[in-house]
């Protein structure tokens, strides 16, 4: 999966907006004003940020030594660095599901009826 297809699958999601809040080569996606993914445009190789509950997180990194690793700039226990060439698009897809589904579960009672009702 590269960048474009990584972005195109985070956009198609419910309540989502992308932003470079940080400098201008680091993509933030962000559901409700929540980030679950973040992608450096500049890293090579490819690679991208998502949220991740900290025990799956650990057996990602086990299971995909290399291509999955704690989050760099990030909690290292909430986040994950994935290498996009390394993984399987399925695999990267299941990946940004459960980030996105971790923020939103986070989000308040309010911001979670906004999303609900949102197109």
């Amino acid at each position: 999966m590269n960048v474009e297809q990584l972005r195109h699958y985070c956009l198609i999601k419910k309540g989502v907006t992308e932003e470079f809040p940080f400098d201008s080569e680091t993509l933030v996606f962000k559901v409700m004003g929540k980030m679950f993914a973040l992608i450096p445009l500049e890293r090579v190789p490819p690679q991208c940020n998502l949220k991740c509950d900290p025990e799956r997180a650990i057996e990602l990194r086990e299971a995909h030594d290399g291509a999955i690793m704690p989050g760099y700039h990030m909690s290292k226990k909430h986040w994950n660095t994935l290498f996009l060439g390394n993984l399987p698009p399925n695999l990267i897809k299941e990946l940004v599901d459960h980030s996105y589904a971790l923020v939103v579960a986070g989000l308040t009672k309010k911001l979670k009826e906004e999303l609900k009702h949102l197109s």
